[in-house]
């Protein structure tokens, strides 16, 4: 039996966006957060609890980080938690215009 190809479509390097997630471009910057957050502990070895030790945040945050589970946190709390842990950011934003979507009159 001869399988039908399949066709392939690129992502818009947001898949919340292409998951049509209303708040897409807010979920993607807290996953690059967390998955920074997450590669700091990695770097220095440290277990949720000595990250709690270093920076006084609780243990359970930095396992919701882990799990990414990140609808408790919002942005600038995440910044928070990379400035704790020693480290600075630097965001660069571009700007793209998109075509509004027409609503229905009520």
């Amino acid at each position: 039996m001869k399988s039908e190809p399949m066709e392939v479509v690129r992502g818009s390097g947001n898949v919340f966006r292409d998951f049509g997630r209303e708040l897409a471009d807010v979920e993607q910057l807290k996953a690059i957060l967390a998955a920074e957050i997450i590669k700091m502990l990695d770097r220095d070895g440290l277990s949720v609890r000595g990250a709690h030790g270093r920076t006084g945040i609780a243990a359970a945050d930095f396992s919701r980080i882990r799990n990414a589970d990140l609808q408790r946190f919002t942005l600038d709390r995440l910044v928070s938690i990379i400035n704790r842990l020693g480290s600075r950011i630097e965001i660069k934003v571009k700007v793209h215009r998109v075509q509004p979507v027409e609503r229905a009159a009520a």
